[in-house]
């Protein structure tokens, strides 16, 4: 975009809409070296999981935070369920917030825009109301929902213990069914049926689903291409899933 000012021209760069992810860990401070190996670790996992869905590569910050930029149509909770269902996971605290960021080049720790000030902001009054999850979409009919059901996702994703979150993680990413779960992890059906159960995999898809389905309607492409680009499995609730 050029503006002219007499004879001279000014060229400006437009701004991008994407999502700035930033989880930060809860107790960082009381092993700090391990923390910054965990989130490491993680960010090889994220960015292996997003591929061309990032606007610029994850990255560590600070030592406690992990820090991500996403294109408008990725997932955010894809990061948020990969962080909670690792098996040595840690408490961490996440806040993902769609909006104008501005273009550039190195990792998410390297960029800005209104969107990173806006989940800078954010992740800060998370901390004084010790809230594990804030999704902001930017369209506010979808942020009330959102607002109201991230307490509820982080509140089951981190009540499990390390065997549930096996299973979950299986189901809920991989997109494993009960009997597909079972094989992976030589145990009867029955076996898992329970699991399933304990770990609460149904009511977690539900939630996830219309999570998705409420930031999905802020984005400003929503087709089924662009849903399905994502990367995720399929945890809109629809039909009968992981039986």
């Amino acid at each position: 975009m050029t503006a002219t000012i007499g004879a001279a021209s000014l060229t400006v760069m437009d701004e991008l809409e994407g999502w700035v992810l930033l989880g930060a860990l809860v107790e960082a401070r009381r092993d700090r070296a391990a923390a910054t190996v965990w989130l490491r670790s993680l960010v090889t996992e994220l960015d292996e999981a997003y591929g061309g869905l990032e606007l610029a590569p994850f990255g560590v910050t600070q030592g406690d935070e992990v820090q991500g930029l996403l294109v408008a149509t990725a997932d955010p909770l894809l990061a948020v369920l990969r962080a909670a269902l690792r098996g040595d996971t840690r408490p961490i605290r996440w806040v993902c917030i769609r909006g104008a960021v501005d273009p550039g080049e190195g990792p998410a720790t390297q960029r800005t825009g209104s969107a990173f000030l806006a989940a800078r902001a954010a992740i800060e009054a998370a901390r004084t109301g010790h809230e594990r999850l804030v999704i902001r979409s930017g369209r506010a009919d979808a942020d009330e929902l959102l607002d109201g059901m991230a307490p509820a996702m982080a509140d089951l994703l981190y009540a499990l213990t390390p065997r549930q979150q096996a299973v979950a993680r299986l189901a809920l990413i991989e997109g494993l069914r009960q009997s597909e779960v079972a094989e992976r992890l030589k145990v009867r059906r029955a076996t898992i049926s329970v699991s399933f159960a304990r770990a609460r995999v149904m009511p977690l898809a539900r939630l996830a689903g219309a999570m998705r389905k409420a930031y999905a309607s802020a984005s400003t492409d929503t087709t089924p291409a662009a849903a399905s680009a994502q990367g995720g499995t399929d945890l809109h609730g629809q039909g009968q899933p992981f039986r």
